[in-house]
Formats: structure tokens, sequence, C-alpha cells
């Protein structure tokens, strides 16, 4: 175990003005990023006696080989800059608010010329209209037809938009009145985004003065005897009554507003937390975190509102943040940050009575229940993870548990297309930001199993210890150095500090295949200059586990959770390296006229293609045509017609079938 002392700064080294800190671990990761008010009174907490400290803040000082601080002038600052460390680095031993799903939001497109409604996850783009989250999508759908009623915006995608288009009828929603069918001109583009405008009211919070307009138009027409639209105006008010009934009123005053609240223990820490837009809970979201050091509720809702609001756009914040306990740092100070991410004040603080601290209650059920069935699913999971790690070790003779396994597979057909895959598994758990494949270019003199196997082992490798290509060498005569004068970590790019690819070594290869294949990977890494990775491998047929220079597999029993674990992880890898084979064998097996002409590559073939938009229209253009395409000189453009004229009408074909592909 790694003693802090041997990295720890002398006090007079660190500054006491407000800054940011990292711990590295000897590769040179980013394990954990902290802010203090007084970096020398922060950093001194971590370099007490070990028995005094968190169970999991001492695995994180003796997994760590160094600390670095950058010092700013304000809280606020150091505020963000944690946010940006946190979100670049991803440290293991930071808490993170994750869940295991993305939430669905309702999104009106207001950057468009023709504005959409539609559901859609994931990272939110500037200049839309976002509603939610909503924990079903299903719950938008149906929130979304009752209001088309009323609001008729289109909701189809850009194809079905540009086929109507082109063909002057619109789709079956704009039959039905359920879309006022700007595609074929129904409406203008103007009043379209009108429309979709007031739907964005409507969703906003600004629902009566819409109830209100329906009831009018709904009396006036029965006054004027129009029966008929009195009629349908009356359903549109049912619709619209229908929808608000969704969403029931918790807050007066069409109060905007997010409630969090948290339920922990000692180990992990629950969070749920209510959207209340114009009164009415408008989505629902939870995580749950796993907790690194021993800190209270001020620092879990502070690390809270940084991670939800940290990469929100300034609508994504409401008026009103109410949260069970104030944060750790000064609230004026994450205030003041959160009302400059709105553009406007926005008030945080803890409600106290009234109608507030009744759902602030609620909101609290429900993180408690959470918790409680999160440590009910987890508890097996965590179990059969660890059981499986610890088989592994034993079955194989390992010094610790396998916390990173590294899976090899190849894949070809008829060693052609030949490609790899790597596939990470962390904890037990895939690491797929660490996914790589590979194509085979054949340097060990052929492309079957093995070599390919043993070619892709060394490129990993040596690119690891930073050889050969894709390695990144610091500028001549300049030293690379940390905070603290020590050499950085091979595997971090000086200029950049972020780590490189392939920077940290598994504990655990596994290659797809038996004895051949693991005899190629054990030379590889034996050529590489690997000694302390361990190296098995899984054969399918028996599910055999073969060793490097042994006579005889491991059987592990079939019932087994590390055989198991290596099975998941085999899977992985085949599915990785099958699914590149494919996507690269479907581009070999078309081809074109346009192939074999002088001069003419990928890439001016996809700006010919781009700009005429099918061969047959390029087989129309003259040589001057051809030659006004960017990137075309007239030479190219004189083969390019040559090649046209003197070939038959073959424009794309199916080598392996024959059928014509344009």
């Amino acid at each position: 175990m790694p003693d802090p002392a041997t990295y720890r700064p002398k006090p007079g080294e660190i500054p006491v003005e407000p800054g940011v800190y990292r711990f590295r671990d000897p590769d040179g990761r980013v394990i954990y990023v902290g802010k203090a008010k007084s970096l020398r009174a922060r950093l001194a907490n971590y370099f007490q006696d070990l028995s005094a400290l968190h169970p999991r803040t001492m695995a994180m000082v003796t997994t760590a080989a160094s600390v670095e601080w950058t010092v700013v002038a304000t809280e606020v600052e150091a505020l963000q800059l944690e946010y940006s460390w946190i979100k670049e680095f991803d440290p293991r031993f930071n808490v993170k608010y994750r869940d295991d799903k993305s939430y669905p939001y309702l999104a009106v497109t207001m950057s468009e010329q023709v504005p959409r409604v539609q559901v859609l996850r994931g990272v939110k783009r500037k200049g839309n209209r976002y509603f939610g989250p909503y924990t079903h999508a299903w719950a938008i759908r149906e929130t979304v037809d009752l209001l088309l009623r009323v609001f008729p915006v289109r909701t189809c995608k850009p194809g079905v938009y540009k086929r109507a288009g082109q063909t002057g009828r619109p789709c079956l929603l704009g039959y039905i009145d359920k879309c006022s069918a700007p595609c074929v001109g129904r409406i203008s583009a103007e009043d379209h985004r009108a429309l979709a405008q007031d739907f964005c009211d409507f969703m906003g919070g600004a629902t009566q003065k819409f109830v209100r307009r329906t009831e009018q138009e709904m009396r006036a027409a029965a006054a004027e005897l129009d029966f008929e639209r009195a009629a349908r105006l009356r359903d549109d008010l049912g619709a619209l009554q229908r929808a608000l009934e969704k969403s029931a009123v918790v807050l007066p005053d069409a109060t905007d507003a997010d409630v969090f609240a948290i339920a922990d223990d000692e180990l992990e820490a629950a969070v749920q937390v209510f959207h209340v837009r114009g009164g009415r809970v408008r989505g629902q979201r939870g995580w749950v975190s796993e907790k690194v050091e021993d800190v209270g509720a001020p620092e879990l809702v502070e690390q809270l509102l940084l991670q939800v609001y940290g990469g929100e756009s300034g609508e994504g914040v409401p008026r009103e943040v109410l949260v069970p306990v104030l944060p750790a740092t000064v609230e004026a100070d994450v205030e003041d940050w959160l009302s400059e991410l709105r553009g406007s004040r926005v008030d945080l603080r803890v409600p106290q009575r009234g109608d507030k601290r009744a759902l602030m209650e609620t909101v609290h059920r429900n993180a408690t229940q959470a918790l409680a069935l999160h440590k009910t699913r987890r508890g097996g999971d965590l179990t059969t993870r660890s059981l499986a790690l610890q088989e592994l070790q034993e079955a194989l003779g390992l010094d610790e548990a396998p916390l990173r396994i590294e899976c090899y597979d190849v894949s070809h057909t008829q060693e052609t297309n030949v490609v790899a895959s790597m596939v990470v598994f962390e904890d037990g758990l895939p690491k797929k930001s660490d996914y790589r494949r590979f194509s085979v270019r054949g340097e060990q003199g052929g492309v079957d199993d093995t070599r390919a196997m043993r070619e892709v082992l060394l490129r990993r490798f040596r690119r690891g210890r930073g050889e050969g290509a894709g390695a990144v060498d610091a500028p001549a005569g300049v030293d690379e150095v940390d905070a603290l004068g020590g050499d950085v970590p091979a595997g971090i790019d000086p200029e950049t500090g972020r780590p490189r690819r392939f920077a940290y070594a598994p504990n655990l290869v596994v290659v797809d295949g038996g004895q051949p294949q693991v005899e190629a990977a054990a030379r590889a890494l034996a050529d590489a200059g690997v000694v302390d990775v361990a190296l098995c491998g899984l054969a399918k047929r028996l599910e055999e586990v073969w060793l490097p220079g042994e006579a005889h597999p491991v059987v592990l029993p079939r019932t087994s959770q590390g055989l198991f674990l290596l099975q998941r992880v085999r899977d992985e890898a085949h599915r990785f390296a099958i699914t590149y084979h494919r996507s690269k064998r479907s581009k070999a097996m078309t081809t074109s006229a346009l192939d074999g002409v002088p001069g003419l590559g990928q890439a001016r073939k996809s700006a010919l293609l781009k700009h005429f938009g099918s061969v047959k229209r390029l087989r129309a253009a003259t040589e001057e045509e051809v030659a006004a395409v960017p990137g075309m000189g007239p030479r190219t453009a004189r083969a390019v017609v040559e090649a046209l004229a003197g070939a038959e009408r073959e424009p794309a074909v199916n080598t392996a079938t024959g059928e014509l592909l344009d």
C-alpha cells in the first residue's frame, strides 16, 4: 500500500488562497478533484494518520501518487473549475450522481425554420425549448396527442416533411387536423412558428390564458349559432383540461422551482428532484451516488447543484431552488453562480413551512424509498461481481483481483477485411469509453488469427508505453514536470495533461481462442516488454481457460461466477469486433463506376456525388461542370467524363450478389 508521506508537499509550499486540487495515481490518472477556501488547511486533512481517515478517503490517498493544485480568486471560480475538471477527468473517487438511464424531454425545435415537437434524450441543443424531464416517454406522447388538437404543430421527421412537400400531400396527421401541414402550404412558416410559441407558452405554465381564450371563442361561436365550431372548441377545451389534470397543482402562483431532497447513510446517498413549472410537477429525476469521503449533507448539496446545473443552459435553471440544507460553499456565492447561469436572480433556500415544505417532505420520502430499493438491487450485484473477481484471482494464480480486464477478438472473412476489437471491463463492469477497434495491416507477414492477434497486442502495448504510431513526444528541450517537480508519468501528455490513448495497463488480458492464440499473445507481450500483465484465453467449444506455457487448460465449474464474467467479456469483444467487420465489409462490397479513375479518391468521389446527387446526373454532366466541383481539376474532370462515357451504366454493384445498388 503506497504511503501518502512519499508525496506529501511541505506545508510552506501550499498556498493559503482558495483553489482546486487534484490527486493523481502512479499512471497520472486524476482520481479525485476537490476545492477549498484555503488549500493549505484543506490538504492538511488528507495527510494525517491513516487510522483517523474515512475508509474511502484512506483508499483514495493510498491509491494516489501525487497532488497538484490551481489557485483561483474566488470560491465561485473554484466551483466552476471544480465542475469542469470533474467533467473532463471523470475521477473515480469523486461523488457522482448517476442514474442508469437518460430521462426523456419534450422538445420544441425553435432553432429550425419550421419547429417540430418531439421526444429527445441526451445533450440539449442550443435554441430549442425543453420541458421535463419526464419519467416515461409515453407520458410525453399522451400529453402531446391531447395538445395537438389545440396546437397542431408539426411532429414529423425531416424525411417525411420533405417528401410531403415534394408530393403536395400531407401525412395522416395533416388529414385528421392534428397538424397544420406547413409542408404543403396550409399555414405559413411565420404562423406555424407562432403556433409553436403558443405551445411552448402553455407547456411553460401560461395555461389559463389559453383556457379562457378557448372558452370565449366557444361561447362566441354558440352565440353566432355556429354549433359545429362551438363543438370543436368544446372538445379542444376538454383536451386542455385533461392535459392539465395530468400534472396537479402543487405550488400556488405559478411557481417555477426545483425541489431537491437527499436520503443518505455512511456509504451512499440517494437524491430526488421534482421539477415544478407553473406550479405543476413537470418531471422527476433520481440519482444514487457512492460517498467517497465522510461528507455531510451540505457538501452533498453543493456537489449536487454543481453537477445538475453545471451543464445546463440558462433556461434550465428555475427562479427558485429548494434544498434540504444550504450548500457548504457560502450561500451567496452559489446563488450568484446560479443567477449568472440563468441571467436573472435565483433564490436558493430551505423551505420552512407551507406548501413548499410539504412538497419537500414528499420528495424526501421518494429519496428514502429510492435508496432502499437501490440497496436491495445492488447488494446481490456487488456480491456477484466481487465473487467473480475473487474466483478469477484464485483460478489464474494472480497476486490481486483483476480489476481491469482487457479482451481481444479478431474477425475476418477468409482472411479479408481483418479487424480486431479491444473491450475493457473495470470492477466487473464494461467501460465503453476505453473500447478500441483495430484495422489489421498484416505487419507480421500474414493475416490469420494468431498473426493478427500478435500484431494488435504489439500495437496496443507499444502505444501504451509511448512507442510507435500514436505516441506523443514532449518538445525538444522541455522537461516533463508536474506542480511538485516530479517526472510526468509516461501515460500523460505533458502538453494537455490528459491521458494518452492506451495509457493504462490491464491486470488481465483475455484473448478469444485457445492455446495457439494464447501463445501468440504471450510472444507479443514479451516482444513489447510487458512482464507484469496476466494472460489467458477462453476457448469457445468447451469454455476452457488456457494459460501461456501450460499443456492443459484450466476448467472452471459451469456455475462459476468467474467463468460467467470471462464469457461476458469474450462475448462483448466478439460483438464489438464483428460489428466493425460487417461495417468494413459492406463498404468493400460496394463498387462504383468511379472506381479506378486516376486521381479520384474517396474524398473527391463524395464531393461529386454530393454535388450531382447521383451517378446518373454525373454521367450527363459536361467536363466543365465536373471541373467546377470544389477539389476537381481539368485533368481529373476529363478522366471522370471519359470513364463514365466508356462504361456501361453500373453505378453501384454488390459484388457478392450482383445486385444493383443505385
